[in-house]
């Protein structure tokens, strides 16, 4: 019998892990579908009740959905307990596991990014969802002292924080307003710049004015293209990195969940870059509630 993995979100069609995850399945001779489920959040508890049943291996979740389903889910994973967002589901018999693979994901980036310098301690973030979870955690658990997190919702940027609140004791882990002003300030401290937002994802857009980077930066963008984000801060001549490695990462970690063995790699990068030419484009980040900045398709994987 065929199995099936699903992927839920709302809106998927953008997706790249479709063709990631098929061609995985394929190639090690797995007897397995990777389907797209659009999904709103109403409709959510009723998709995880369906894929309990022994058709299905599991399920990639994604934006708006990450931190919804936890409570769906029965048992959590150390590193989706402490992000308290989940973006892999593995069944064990009738019970669902949930995991969060993105953590894995952005830790590969980030220590690509960084190369063979010493590790930073001083971070911003931009963006509050189930990605810039994922994104903090990793920072929390490489050592940094300072990590300061932006987002156009206050409130979220400071549920964030709290979240943390005990896994972040031994540092300064704060939200701040999302003004011009204070995020400059904020990016002169930094070594690290992450954009965990979908800013960019749709048209030529950054987050944050040119003036504001610096050759210091270490400048990684979820968002799998170069952004308008990463050109201005290559002028500058800051290192930059685009999100192909956590999106390939956290990709290969939820194949091996589902199947227990090695992801192919190599042949699911090129099958990542085979869609990029195609011009689909991801990200891992919060929505922006701006139209013209975040539209429909505008979903991380």
């Amino acid at each position: 019998m065929t199995k099936r993995v699903v992927l839920i979100g709302h809106p998927v069609a953008h997706s790249l892990s479709g063709a990631m995850q098929q061609a995985a399945f394929d190639e090690l001779g797995i007897d397995a579908r990777y389907e797209l489920w659009d999904r709103t959040p109403m409709a959510l508890g009723e998709a995880i009740i369906e894929i309990r049943s022994e058709d299905f291996l599991g399920a990639n979740v994604t934006i708006p959905h990450k931190e919804r389903v936890v409570p769906m889910v029965d048992r959590l994973t150390e590193e989706a307990s402490a992000t308290g967002a989940v973006n892999t589901i593995t069944r064990d018999g009738r019970r669902l596991v949930g995991h969060n693979t993105d953590v894995p994901g952005f830790k590969v980036a980030l220590d690509r990014l960084v190369g063979k310098q010493k590790m930073p301690k001083q971070a911003v973030v931009l963006g509050a969802g189930g990605g810039a979870r994922a994104v903090v955690y990793g920072l929390i658990t490489e050592g940094f002292q300072r990590v300061i997190v932006f987002n156009r919702h206050l409130h979220r940027a400071e549920g964030l924080v709290k979240h943390f609140g005990r896994s972040a004791a031994h540092m300064e882990l704060r939200a701040m307003p999302w003004h011009e002003s204070i995020i400059e300030a904020e990016v002169a401290k930094a070594k690290v710049l992450v954009n965990a937002t979908s800013i960019g994802l749709a048209g030529d857009v950054s987050p944050v004015p040119a003036e504001v980077l610096h050759g210091e930066l270490l400048v990684l963008d979820v968002i799998y293209s170069r952004t308008r984000l990463l050109r201005d801060a290559a002028a500058v001549g800051a290192a930059t990195a685009d999100g192909e490695l956590m999106l390939l990462h956290q990709g290969a970690a939820a194949f091996t969940l589902w199947t227990g063995q090695p992801a192919p790699l190599e042949l699911m990068q090129g099958k990542l870059a085979e869609a990029r030419a195609g011009g689909l484009r991801s990200a891992e980040g919060e929505p922006t509630g701006s139209p013209a900045e975040a539209p429909a398709g505008s979903a991380v994987e």
